[in-house]
């Protein structure tokens, strides 16, 4: 590949990842949330890692992806399940996680979630290198960091304001409910419009924030 076209490349897949990771960066950021500090970092780390060996693997594969059936309605469903585990913990101080929180449970949930919330990345990267592994690679290595660096500040904007977490929540409501209907299996049998698509999101958010704030009083 001439060294103009791999350098248009680089630039083409970093603008992606800053563009497309901000979800990933949010479901990070709930998902270890409640540990202590160190271990937050490690979590993140290691989770966002993990999610690129995947996400290298898959981007060979990616123009199939879409075409797997229940990959993004498990993934939604998971990340529902994610922001209302969350608000359940919200009152609990960070660092008095349960044992439910171990580090290695929160790594396993970084890498699912980021992996399932990356169709999209995975596809404009793929598009981007034109085929090249060397630029796959190259590509989502560069969004460690900042999906990284991201997800460590939003984490710590969550514990010193706690509220935020809802709005984190309602978010991850949108984004699982947009994932699942996107799923061919979901889609085949709605054929969602963009009126059905903002309903069952608008339904979602609601029964995130309700299920977590109810969840939450009877734990407490």
């Amino acid at each position: 590949m001439p060294i103009g076209h791999f350098l248009f490349g680089v630039f083409s897949i970093i603008l992606i990842d800053l563009t497309l990771a901000g979800d990933n960066a949010l479901v990070i950021a709930m998902a270890v949330r409640s540990l202590p500090r160190r271990e937050r970092r490690i979590g993140t780390a290691f989770g966002a890692a993990g999610a690129v060996v995947l996400r290298i693997a898959l981007t060979i594969f990616a123009a199939r992806l879409l075409s797997i059936r229940y990959v993004q309605l498990a993934g939604g469903l998971f990340i529902i399940w994610i922001a209302v585990k969350v608000l359940v913990d919200a009152s609990a101080p960070p660092d008095s996680a349960p044992a439910a929180k171990r580090l290695i449970q929160a790594i396993w949930y970084v890498m699912f979630a980021d992996l399932t919330m990356s169709v999209d990345n995975i596809l404009a990267i793929a598009g981007a290198s034109k085929g090249s592994v060397a630029l796959i690679v190259f590509g989502l290595c560069v969004s460690i960091p900042f999906v990284v660096f991201s997800s460590n500040l939003l984490a710590n904007l969550m514990n010193r304001y706690p509220a935020t977490i809802y709005l984190g929540g309602a978010i991850l409501g949108q984004v699982g409910g947009e994932m699942i209907l996107k799923d061919p299996f979901v889609a085949g049998i709605l054929h969602p419009t963009d009126t059905l698509r903002y309903v069952v999101e608008g339904i979602l958010i609601v029964a995130v924030l309700v299920a977590g704030k109810l969840l939450s009083k009877k734990a407490a």
